[in-house]
């Protein structure tokens, strides 16, 4: 099935406003930053993850987050997106307790030193965005 330029457009779109929703100027720094070496890929990461699913009825962006900084902490090597993400649960509505819950609870699954990284990315993050 070939997708016409308007359900592309769409996503476009609905990823941009999601983006801006929920990442802010962060995510928008990250859409900037692949600009001159990979803009097809900055299009990619608009409208799937966020033109798609990020906008899916069935879960609030707050248990968007909260799965998300879950699974970026668990990999154990994405600091740079756990932190994007750790400022987007913030600007969601997440506390800072949520978060370091959330983190703690991926050394049951992911190990000690998973856990580590990502309360450390939580510090720094933290630290950056006032209460």
């Amino acid at each position: 099935m070939t997708q016409t330029h308007y359900e592309t457009n769409d996503r476009f779109e609905r990823g941009q406003r999601a983006l801006a929703e929920i990442d802010g100027a962060g995510g928008q720094k990250v859409i900037d930053a692949l600009a001159d070496i990979a803009p097809d890929f900055a299009r990619y990461l608009l409208e799937f993850p966020f033109g798609d699913i990020y906008s899916r009825p069935g879960l609030d962006l707050r248990s968007r987050e909260i799965a998300t900084i879950a699974a970026l902490t668990a990999l154990g090597n994405a600091a740079p997106q756990l932190k994007v993400h750790i400022a987007a649960g913030l600007n969601v509505g997440l506390g800072r307790e949520e978060i370091v819950e959330t983190i703690m609870q991926m050394a049951v699954y992911a190990g000690f030193p998973a856990a580590l990284n990502g309360l450390f990315a939580a510090k720094e993050v933290f630290a950056a965005h006032p209460a």
